[in-house]
C-alpha cells in the first residue's frame, strides 16, 4: 500500500532524485571522529544540522553520540560563523574538555566560504586551544557525495593532522577500516591477534558506540584509536586500507607524508573478500596463517554447502555504500545467488566497473546504477519489472519488503527499526557464517508462512 503506485516504466531524470540510496557527508565525518579516543565531533553549522547527524547515529547504534555544533544563526548564515566557531572552541574546551575537537563542515558553512583551516589556527593563535589539545578540521559539504565521502574526507584529516613519520619504522601495519559496526572493527583486530600481527586500526568505534553499560555516563568511553597510535602511523610497515570509497585518500595522504606504502582491499564481508584481508595481513606482516583461521573458513565452507540448495538461483535486490556492496555482490554470487538489482547513492566510477566485472557474464541480466538517481524508487520499478526472492540493505527497503511481500535481511547504514545488529559482526568468516545464517532464515520464514497445509514440512 505504501508504494503501490510506483510504476515499472523508467523514465529518463536530470535533476530528481527519490528516496536516495545514502545520507550526507557530515553524518559520516560524525561517526569517523567517535572512532578516536577522547574525541568530540563538531558540527560547523546550524543546531539543526547536528540534531539530524546525531540522531542518525543515535537511533542505528542505540548509544548516546556526543556532538557540539556551532549554532548558527540568521547573521552567521549572512557573515560567517568565524566568531561562532573560535568561541565555540573555547568553551568546548572549558567545559568539556575533550583531547581532540573534529570540526566537519555543513552545506550552509560551506555555501558561504568558510575556512576551517583558517579559522582553527585563529582559534589557536588567540589561546582558545590548551596545551596538548587539537583541533583537527574536514571539509563535508552535504551537496557533494555521500556519509561515506564525509567518512573519508574526517579519516584524511586525522592522517593529515597528526601522522609523523621520525624515521625510526615500526613493524605495525596501519589498517585503515571502512565504515561498518564496531562489531566488526572489533573482528578485525580479533583475526590481527589470531595473526600476531600487530595493527594500528583507525578508526576504531568498538567500545565506543557498542560500550558496556556500567550504570554510569562516561562522556569519552575507554575505545577508540588513540592519539599517539594515529601519531605512530607514520612509522609502520605498510598501510592496508579496507574499502576503497572510505580510505584510498588518507592512504595516499599517508603515503604522501610519511612515505609508508599502501594496499587497498574490499572489506572482508563474504569468503574471498576475507581471504585476501588474511593474505594482506600475512603478508605484511611476514606471518602464517594459524590454523585456527583456517578452521574458520571451514566451517563457513560446510555452511554454504549446506545451505546451497535453499539459496542457489535466488534473485536478490542490494542498496547501501559501495564498500560494502562489491563484496557482498562478490560472496552471493560465489553462492550462486543471483544480485540482479544494485545501487548505491555514493559517486565513483569504480563501483559501475567493479560490478561489469562480477555480473557481467555470470548474470548478465543485472542491473546496477551509483550516484545520481541511483535511488530506492529506481530499484523498486527494477523489481517491479521483475520480482526478486531477497532484499538486502538499510531499513529504507522495508517499504518495499511491506508492500510486495519480499523477505527482507537488514544491513548497513542506517538501520534504525532494530536493536543489535551492531553487536554482532558481518566482517570475517564468522561475519559471513551469520549474515548467510540470516538470509536463510528470513527465506525459509517466508516458505513456511505461504506454503498449502499439504507442503507444511517440520524438516525443509
Amino acid at each position: 500500500m505504501l508504494l503501490r503506485h510506483t510504476t515499472d516504466e523508467i523514465k529518463e531524470r536530470k535533476a530528481l532524485t527519490v528516496n536516495p540510496a545514502k545520507t550526507c557527508q557530515p553524518v559520516g565525518a560524525m561517526y569517523a571522529a567517535l572512532g578516536v579516543h577522547g574525541c568530540l565531533p563538531h558540527s560547523h553549522g546550524s543546531q539543526g544540522c547536528c540534531s539530524y547527524h546525531r540522531s542518525m547515529l543515535t537511533r542505528h547504534y542505540k548509544e548516546p553520540v556526543m556532538a557540539s555544533t556551532s549554532s548558527f544563526t540568521e547573521g552567521s548564515s549572512v557573515f560567517g560563523g568565524q566568531s561562532n566557531l573560535v568561541q565555540a572552541i573555547n568553551n568546548i574546551f572549558t567545559i568539556y574538555n575533550p583531547d581532540i575537537i573534529a570540526i566537519h563542515s555543513t552545506c550552509l558553512s560551506e555555501t558561504i566560504g568558510d575556512d576551517l583551516k583558517q579559522i582553527s589556527q585563529k582559534a589557536k593563535e588567540e589561546g582558545k586551544v590548551p596545551e596538548g589539545k587539537y583541533v583537527v578540521y574536514a571539509n563535508t559539504p552535504s551537496y557533494v557525495g555521500s556519509h561515506v565521502t564525509g567518512y573519508a574526507n574526517m579519516v584524511k584529516g586525522f592522517i593529515r593532522s597528526f601522522a609523523i613519520n621520525t624515521g625510526k619504522k615500526t613493524k605495525k601495519i596501519n589498517v585503515l577500516s571502512g565504515w561498518v559496526e564496531p562489531s566488526d572493527m572489533r573482528e578485525m583486530k580479533r583475526l590481527s591477534e589470531l595473526m600476531k600481527v600487530e595493527i594500528i586500526l583507525l578508526p576504531d568505534t568498538s567500545d565506543v558506540l557498542d560500550a558496556p553499560m556500567t550504570g554510569k555516563h562516561e562522556m569519552y568511553p575507554k575505545g577508540g584509536t588513540k592519539l599517539e597510535d594515529i601519531v605512530e602511523m607514520g612509522n609502520a610497515k605498510a598501510t592496508l586500507g579496507l574499502g576503497h570509497w572510505c580510505t584510498n585518500d588518507a592512504a595516499i595522504q599517508l603515503e604522501n607524508t610519511c612515505k609508508v606504502k599502501f594496499t587497498i582491499e574490499e572489506l572482508p564481508i563474504g569468503i574471498r573478500a576475507t581471504d585476501r584481508y588474511i593474505q594482506a595481513l600475512s603478508r605484511l606482516g611476514a606471518v602464517s596463517v594459524p590454523q585456527s583461521i583456517t578452521d574458520e573458513r571451514g566451517r563457513l565452507l560446510d555452511m554454504i554447502t549446506d545451505m546451497h540448495q535453499y539459496l542457489a538461483g535466488k534473485r536478490v535486490a542490494l542498496w547501501g555504500d559501495p564498500d560494502i556492496l562489491i563484496p557482498l555482490t562478490e560472496f552471493l554470487v560465489d553462492m550462486e545467488m543471483k544480485p540482479v538489482y544494485i545501487v548505491s547513492g555514493t559517486p565513483g566510477k569504480r563501483f559501475m566497473k567493479k560490478m561489469e566485472e562480477l555480473l557481467s557474464e555470470k548474470i548478465p541480466e543485472a542491473k546496477f546504477k551509483n550516484g545520481l538517481n541511483a535511488d530506492m524508487y529506481l530499484m523498486h520499478q527494477w523489481i517491479k519489472q521483475q520480482g526478486v526472492d531477497l532484499l538486502i540493505g538499510n531499513t529504507y527497503g522495508k517499504y518495499i519488503s511491506r508492500d510486495d511481500g519480499i523477505p527482507f535481511v537488514r544491513l548497513g547504514f542506517p538501520t534504525i527499526d532494530r536493536v543489535g545488529h551492531s553487536y554482532f559482526p558481518t566482517a570475517g568468516y564468522q561475519g559471513a557464517m551469520r549474515l548467510l545464517e540470516k538470509i536463510l532464515n528470513v527465506l525459509l520464514d517466508k516458505q513456511d508462512a505461504e506454503c498449502p497445509e499439504e507442503k507444511f514440512e517440520l524438516v525443509m
